[in-house]
């Protein structure tokens, strides 16, 4: 009440500088705050909008790279896919796939991979990788070994997130790729300087 009997609230009269104001009711800042606060939730609605994770935008020595040089698959019309999808479905059936199931489809073991190279951060992907994790709770109890020292997954990691990012994302059928493109030298010499054979 606003002491007149009334529940409106009524305008407060400021002095400033010697001149009289008023002060509009407790309603309009009211509105207004709720306007800046609806504007800022839009504009960090864009701000955090999700990323392409998967578009190649640039090609480097056979290498393809999404706009923020995330390693990513490249699939042409006819269906060859690049070199370091061919090379990743063979890695990951070598290492990956006893525990988390062929082609990245996931096992009553180990979780699906095929999506998680789409979801998860390109880093966060390497990391868990190079040093694994453990989930212990009452919920879940899953391990995930580190393979940081193992060099046939280490020296083809990348292989292997763009394999599962091209089946994560739905370009990649179930089996071995048909066709690819040939293996670039930039590709050869990383791949026997990685495993020592220089």
């Amino acid at each position: 009440m606003n002491g007149r009997g009334s529940l409106n609230p009524r305008p407060f009269v400021l002095r400033l500088k010697g001149r009289k104001m008023t002060k509009i009711t407790p309603a309009v800042p009211m509105t207004l705050a709720v306007l800046t606060l609806l504007a800022g939730a839009a504009g960090a609605q864009d701000a955090q909008a999700p990323k392409d994770n998967i578009t190649a935008v640039r090609d480097e020595d056979g290498r393809y790279y999404t706009a923020d040089d995330v390693p990513t698959f490249k699939i042409a019309e006819d269906g060859t896919v690049d070199w370091l999808t061919y090379s990743g479905f063979r890695r990951y059936h070598a290492e990956c796939h006893v525990c988390h199931g062929p082609e990245g489809e996931g096992s009553s073991y180990a979780p699906a991979l095929k999506k998680s190279a789409i979801a998860l951060d390109y880093y966060a992907f390497i990391d868990v990788v190079t040093n694994g994790r453990k989930k212990v709770n009452v919920a879940e109890h899953s391990v995930m070994p580190a393979f940081g020292e193992n060099v046939n997954v280490m020296c083809y990691l990348d292989d292997i997130y763009v394999y599962l990012k091209a089946r994560g994302a739905d370009a990649l059928p179930r089996g071995r790729p048909a066709k690819k493109e040939p293996k670039s030298d930039a590709i050869r010499d990383a791949e026997n300087s990685c495993l020592g054979n220089n």
